[in-house]
Order: C-alpha cells, then structure tokens, then sequence
C-alpha cells in the first residue's frame, strides 16, 4: 500500500470517527477531509474543488429550490389539514394515506422541508384522534425515507451516485429506473409498519414535553360563531372542530348570559362568543383551516382569519414599557401596530375580559397577526432604547397560491420530463426551472439562495474528494479486492447482498451521502473486478444509503422525529432493525432480477 493510500485510508477512517461521534458538524468534516487529501498532495486543488462544479452537487442545490417553491404555495400545509378526519374515523387507514402521501410527495421534492411541515400537523392530528405523536411520527419519518428511493430525484443520495457513475464514464440513472424496486420496497415496508411497526411504536403521549420542547404556549382567545356557522346546534363533545384543535372552553357568552366552563353535552349557538385557552399552533391551524374550506363563520378576536400574506407574532410586554397599565384598545394597538390580536397569554390567570380591554402588565405576551411587510418595522422598535415589547417569535402562515402551485408543478413536470425522456440533462433542467420561476415572480433571488442547503453542499461536494483521492491511490482497487475476494466465490448476487449490507449499517453511523461518495466508487471497480455490469452494485449503495431505520441520526428526518415524538434511542432499533432486515432481503432478491448482470 502507497503512502497516499495509507493517507487516504486514515482519512476515512478519521472521516468515520467524527461523522458517527458527531464532534463537528457534517459539512466542516468533509471539507477538513478535502483540505487534508490537498495539501498532503493525494488531489490536486483542482480535484479538491471539483465536487463543486459536479452535476450532481448543483442539481441538488436546485432540487432544494424547487422544493422550497412548492412549500411557498401553500399546497403542502392544506393538504396535511384534510388527513384530520380520517384519522378520527380511522387510525390504521390515516396511517396509510399519510404515508402513501408523504411517499408520493417525497419522490419528487425533498423530504427534509416535507418532514418539517407535516410534524407539527401529525402531532395536532394524533391528539385529535386520542392517538399518542409516538404513533405517527416515525411512519411519517420512514414514509419519505422510502419515498425517496422510487426516483432519481427523491434524494440527494440518488442523483449522488449517479453522478458518481457519470464520473467513471458510465450513464447516469433514468429518472424512474429505481421504482421497480423502490415500489416493491415502499409496498413491503408500509405493510411491516401496518402489521407490525405500530404495534412495536411506544404509546407515549407525551402532550407536556412537547409543549416545553416547542414552546407552546397557552392563550386565552376568543371565537365567535357567525351565522351559519356548522357548530350552530352542536354540543361541545360532537365538535370535531374542538376536537381537532383541542380547545378548553372557559366560558360561553350567550345574549348577556355566561356560562362558566360549559359541560360536554353544553348546545354552541349561531352568536354565541366562546372564550378558549389554546396555544399559538392551534390558532394558527385554526387560520389555515378557515382559509383552506372557505370559512367565514368563525370570528378569532374580531378576526375573520382571511388576511393574506401574514405571519403571527408573539409580543412580549417589556418591563417598564409603554403598554404597562394600558389596554389594546387605549393603545390603538391595532391602527398603530397594523397588527391584529389574536389572543394574550396574561400569566396564569384565566380572563373574563374582552381582549381590547386587558390591562396589561410586564410579561404578557400578545399573539397577533402581522403583514409579513410590517414586520420589519416591528423589529426595529423592539431594538430601540424604550422597546415596548420583543418579538418572541414569528410563525409565517402559508396561503394557497392556487396559480403559483400550478406554475410549479408545470416546472417540476418540465424537469421530470425533459430528463425521462433525454431532451435535457437533469442539472440544466432544474437551472432552467429555477429561473423560470424566478422570471415569473414566484421565487426571488434572496430566497432562492435561502431555500438551498448549503450544509449538503459542501458536504457533496467534500465527500466526492474522497472517491476521487481512492482513485488516484488505488485504495478502491484495494478495498473492491478484498470485497469480491470475500464475497466473489459465492456470486454476484452474493457481492450486492454484502455491499448492501455495509453499506446499510455504515449509513447508520455517519452522513447517508458520505456513505455514497465512499462507497460508489468501490462498488464500480468491483463490478469490473468481476467483469459484471456495475448497475446492480451502485443500486444496492444507492438503496441502502437512503434505507436508514434503525437509528434517529442515520438520516435526517429521524432526528428531526426524534425529539418531537418523545422517543428514545431503543425506539428507532426496535422498529427499524426488522424494516432494515426485510429491505436487505429485498433488495438482494430483486436487485439482480430488475438489473441483470
């Protein structure tokens, strides 16, 4: 072995220890590794850099735009609201169409933004349905992991490996050419997580954790029934309304007469004004369901909910501010702020006054909606010397642009099409797109740059350094070798079982896409070691890279359930491993009978 090779190899295994320990972030590794194969002289410069200007680093960076175009819409959040009432009739067919749906969506845009938009729906949804998150949460994870192996662009893993194959003058993969077992997967593991997955998931409602975990905070507000409204009639247990929004009831204004904590079997009215605790995500839910069935029956703080283009802020009342002592309505909070209070968390205390007229004192925070242009200039008096208050947080509300999905999915349609069919490559494709919705306004350049995820492009781009510097030293030769001379005697089919195999289980240590860009490149040279077509061997990389169950940090949506579920670390091995196990399986069985070799 060279010294470059012996450099090289330290450096994956050095790459190995700080990926799976988690001591510096992903992208810092890889551009360390980068730097270290440069100067000690195993790359050139211009090979350090080159992943940059790789097809595959830029298509990613554009497929994240793309994604990001489609959540502006709005489409996204609306669809997640009308899974509710199928999980109130039935929970075991909620947990199919929300994985069918997240699979779908996950094949063609990013699971990452898709995971973050569904998290705080499913978890609404699942207290909704007396369901615990824990539930839900990781079939929600798994679905888009499994989504994303039915096509070239459901992962940045995907469009890694077959650039890795370009590289070493091989054709890239067809758009659709994973789907004939990526499908079967998909059918397999839905059916596992059906049968077997939810009874193996924890039921741990963990309803108090989570409201510490995500800041959720409790308001009082205040709903009147318009005319026509649905609740008209109904009892308050019957409410899927309340239900679905798990409101608590304080108080019920009727006429002049008030009821103080209404019974369950208490008949809501056309007129009558509710007065409700609740927290900043369920106002917001309620403002999205309004706007998504057209409602204009329900009135929130003499707020219609049909504002376009708003975010809800949270303010919190300084000490020694100007709103000490005063009111909403002595303040001209509505006309000075342009902001329109939704509800006022006032300490502990339950209110029985109308929000305009709560005294406010230090500490308060009030909950309200904001033109998303005027929300500068409320940051700029939250820096000033005598700020009345400081923006806790703001949450944007996403409005169905039904022009704006349509113009985006007739880009992404473009992109699908022009590289099924040969016309254009894939990375001039997803350029193209973007700056067609850019030309059209739906986009600007700012947020352009904002939607792309530049953590997985320098980790791209540093991680193809390595498969470049196993070339020049002959370490892939040397690894390839002592795989196929393993493995070899037992058959082709018996190399793609184990490099799926090391490949799974190295994915649940470090980065899905260091895994790729390490072991792609052996993956090819054992397949011409073997005198075999390499396409059998770069699927079982490309499959398994993504095919990460068993751990919450083999793949980025399982951390971002991690947390949100309540789980433990046991939770994800107890559920993923046999996932892991059937897939393995799987992909050994129909690998070699799709792509012969």
């Amino acid at each position: 072995m060279t010294v470059g090779a012996l450099i090289t190899l330290a450096a994956i295994l050095l790459a190995l220890v700080l990926f799976a320990t988690e001591a510096l972030s992903v992208d810092l590794v890889a551009m360390l590794i980068m730097a270290l194969l440069v100067v000690s002289g195993v790359i050139s410069p211009e090979q350090g850099v080159q992943g940059f200007s790789n097809p595959a680093t830029i298509t990613v960076a554009f497929m994240f735009v793309l994604s990001a175009a489609l959540l502006k819409t709005g489409a996204l959040q609306s669809v997640a609201h009308q899974l509710s009432a199928v999980f109130r009739r039935n929970y075991r067919l909620g947990i199919v169409l929300m994985m069918l749906l997240i699979a779908l969506i996950s094949a063609f845009i990013n699971n990452t933004p898709v995971v973050a938009v569904f998290i705080p729906v499913v978890v609404q949804i699942a207290y909704a349905s007396g369901q615990a998150p824990s539930k839900m949460l990781i079939p929600l994870s798994y679905a888009s992991i499994m989504g994303g192996m039915c096509t070239l662009i459901g992962t940045s893993t995907n469009i890694l490996v077959s650039g890795i194959a370009e590289q070493h003058g091989l054709p890239a993969f067809g758009m659709f050419q994973l789907s004939a077992v990526g499908l079967p997967m998909l059918a397999a593991g839905m059916l596992f997580m059906l049968l077997i997955g939810i009874r193996i998931l924890p039921d741990r409602k963990t309803r108090d954790d989570l409201k510490e975990q995500f800041g959720l905070r409790d308001y009082l507000t205040e709903l009147e029934l318009m005319p026509g409204t649905e609740l008209d009639g109904q009892r308050i247990m019957d409410s899927n309304l309340v239900k679905e929004l798990e409101m608590d009831i304080i108080e019920v204004m009727r006429q002049g007469q008030r009821f103080t904590l209404p019974p369950g079997d208490f008949s809501l009215q056309a007129g009558d004004l509710l007065k409700v605790r609740c927290d900043v995500h369920k106002v917001k839910a309620l403002k999205e369901r309004v706007k998504v069935v057209d409602d204009n029956t329900l009135r929130v703080g003499d707020n219609f909910l049909g504002e376009k283009n708003t975010s809800l802020v949270e303010l919190v009342v300084t000490a020694g501010s100007a709103f000490s002592n005063h009111t909403l309505k002595s303040l001209d909070f509505r006309r000075t702020y342009r902001a329109i209070p939704l509800a006022i968390r006032h300490r502990n205390e339950v209110l029985h006054d109308h929000l305009y007229s709560v005294p406010l004192v230090p500490g308060d925070v009030i909950l309200a909606e904001v033109k998303q242009h005027y929300i500068s200039t409320l940051k700029q008096m939250e820096v000033a010397q005598d700020a009345p208050f400081v923006v806790l947080s703001e949450d944007s509300l996403s409005d169905f642009n039904r022009g704006q999905f349509m113009l985006v999915m007739g880009v992404i349609g473009f992109v699908l099409i022009t590289a099924s069919l040969g016309f254009l490559p894939i990375m001039v494709g997803t350029i193209v797109g973007v700056l067609a919705l850019v030309l059209a306004r739906c986009l600007s350049m700012k947020e352009v740059y904002d939607a792309i995820n530049w953590k997985i492009v320098f980790l791209l781009a540093g991680a193809l350094s390595l498969g470049q510097a196993m070339g020049n030293t002959g370490l892939d030769q040397l690894l390839a070798g002592g795989l196929t001379g393993w493995l070899g005697p037992l058959g082709p089919v018996a190399v793609v079982s184990g490099l799926y195999l090391a490949t799974s289980l190295l994915t649940e240590l470090m980065s899905n896409n260091a895994t790729a860009a390490l072991l792609a490149p052996i993956a090819i040279v054992a397949a011409e070691q073997l005198g075999v077509s390499p396409t059998p061997l770069l699927m079982a990389v490309t499959i398994a890279a993504s095919a990460s169950f068993m751990t919450p940090i083999g793949y980025q949506t399982n951390t971002m359930v991690y947390s949100a579920g309540g789980y433990r670390f046991k939770d994800f091995f107890r559920t993923g491993a046999g996932l892991n196990l059937l897939f393995w399986v799987l992909a050994s069985l129909l690998i070699p009978l799709v792509f012969p070799f």
